[in-house]
C-alpha cells in the first residue's frame, strides 16, 4: 500500500490545489481497489504509486500547460491521461480523450472519471481505429510506456500535423528512439529530464510544418 511519505514526496514535486489532491486521493483509492482484480500497474510499484505513477504523469500536463484538449494513447490504468484530466478538472473547456482497447480498463477509467468529475472522454477502441473519429481539435497528445517513439509519432501524425504537441514519457533509451526516426527533419524533438527518474525523459514532439497553436508556444 502506498505510504504517506510517498504521497508527500509526490506533492512536494508538484504542489497542487487541495481540490486536485482530493481527486487524486480518490483515484489512488479506486486504483488499489480495482488492482485486486485487474492488473492496472505492476504490483511491485504500488508502494510508490504517488511518485512512480502519479507524479510521473503530472509532469506531462506541466510540460504543455496551455493545452486544454488532449488525446492520450493506450491509457491503461490512466497514466498519464487520467492524471492530466484530473489536473484540468476545473479548467473551462478542458477535455482529455482516453484511448484504451481493454474493456475492463475502460470501465475503471469511467468510474474514476465519474467519481472525480474529471473531464475525460473514454474511447474503448484501438488507436488506429479512433484517430479519425475524434472531432475535437487536439492540442496535445500523450503516451507512457506504450510503444517506441516512431510508432507513437505514426499514431499521432494527424494531430501533430494539425499543430498538436506530442508529450511522451520515455525511459533510458529515449535518445536511441529519437535516432530511429525515419522522417529526418520533419519533427523537432525537445528532451527534458524527468523529475521522477534521472534516466528518463519527457519528449516534446513538434511537426515543423504544422500551424502555430497556443500549445506550441515556447
Amino acid at each position: 500500500m502506498p505510504s504517506d511519505a510517498d504521497r508527500d514526496a509526490a506533492l512536494t514535486l508538484f504542489p497542487l490545489p487541495s481540490e486536485t489532491v482530493r481527486r487524486l486521493d480518490i483515484y489512488a483509492a479506486l486504483l488499489r481497489k480495482w488492482q485486486k482484480t485487474i492488473n492496472l500497474v505492476s504490483a511491485s510499484t504500488l508502494p510508490q504509486l504517488w511518485t512512480r505513477h502519479i507524479a510521473d504523469s503530472l509532469q506531462v500536463q506541466a510540460a504543455v500547460p496551455e493545452a486544454k484538449v488532449w488525446a492520450d494513447l493506450g491509457s491503461g490504468g490512466g497514466f498519464p491521461g487520467l492524471v492530466t484530466a484530473i489536473r484540468l478538472a476545473e479548467t473551462p473547456g478542458a477535455r482529455v480523450h482516453l484511448i484504451e482497447s481493454d474493456q475492463r480498463k475502460c470501465a475503471f477509467l469511467r468510474e474514476v472519471s465519474r467519481e472525480t468529475s474529471a473531464p475525460a472522454v473514454i474511447h474503448n477502441s484501438r488507436i488506429e481505429d479512433i484517430v479519425n473519429h475524434i472531432g475535437d481539435s487536439i492540442e496535445a497528445v500523450s503516451a507512457r510506456a506504450l510503444a517506441p517513439l516512431p510508432t507513437l509519432i505514426a499514431y499521432a501524425e494527424k494531430w501533430l500535423a494539425d499543430g498538436a504537441v506530442g508529450v511522451f514519457l520515455k525511459g533510458q533509451w529515449a535518445e536511441d528512439e529519437v535516432k530511429a526516426l525515419s522522417v529526418a527533419g520533419r519533427y523537432r524533438i525537445i528532451a527534458k529530464s524527468s523529475v521522477t527518474a534521472p534516466v528518463s525523459r519527457v519528449l516534446l514532439v513538434f511537426d515543423e510544418a504544422a500551424p502555430r497553436t497556443a500549445a506550441r508556444r515556447g
